[in-house]
């Protein structure tokens, strides 16, 4: 990265979506300046940097921001595309890594926000499905785009801070249901450019309670 360039993102610290933007920046060793958002009681500079949607993670490179998750992981694999590749060349197995991706994305964002005693009703089984639909498509490969982290990893591995979570929340174990997806968690947090961007789990379950709370789910 030239010394010129600045690179900062809006994120909060237990956001699983901006912690896709962490360890996508982690990976190509960029050097970023973290700004924490208050999601209550939002900053000038985040409703100016996203005034469209108004939410992060919001990453500004010179003075221009980018907006959406997998938009920004996309576009940093672009802008620094001398390290660390995360989207293939070829471009089936880019369509397949951006297909896996919004699948990802579409699964889980109703935990948070049901009660508990609807949980049944609101997808446990479906939850679990998921996941081993997940555990299907990564097979025998130490990661999903095979023998180095990509972009799908990128877009699913904060979710393993979150698991903990999960596994309270709908009483399932992950070792258990969906041994393969934890060994895969488990290994991946051996590279330093993922544990040092997720959170821990027990300090994510308490902020969920707290949100939970907060929301009136419990």
């Amino acid at each position: 990265m030239a010394a010129d360039e600045q690179v900062t993102l809006l994120d909060t610290w237990a956001s699983s979506i901006g912690m896709r933007v962490r360890i996508a920046l982690a990976e190509k060793g960029v050097k970023y300046e973290f700004i924490e958002q208050d999601l209550w009681n939002k900053s000038g500079l985040l409703l100016q940097m996203n005034p469209v949607h108004k939410k992060i993670p919001v990453l500004v490179h010179n003075g221009k921001p980018v907006c959406e998750s997998l938009v920004i992981v996309q576009y940093i694999d672009e802008v620094w595309k001398d390290k660390a590749p995360l989207l293939p060349s070829d471009p089936y197995q880019r369509a397949q890594s951006r297909f896996w991706a919004d699948f990802i994305y579409e699964h889980g964002r109703t935990i948070m926000t049901t009660k508990v005693e609807d949980q049944e009703a609101a997808g446990k089984k479906d939850f679990i499905d998921t996941l081993k639909l997940m555990e299907g498509e990564l097979g025998d490969k130490p990661y999903f785009g095979g023998e180095t982290l990509g972009y799908v990893d990128v877009a699913l591995l904060p979710y393993c801070c979150w698991f903990y979570t999960y596994e309270k929340i709908l009483n399932f174990s992950l070792e258990a249901d969906c041994p393969k997806l934890n060994a895969y968690c488990k290994r991946c947090l051996q590279k330093e450019s993922v544990s040092k961007s997720l959170e821990d789990p027990k300090k994510i379950y308490d902020f969920a309670l707290k949100l939970r709370k907060k929301l009136g789910v419990e």
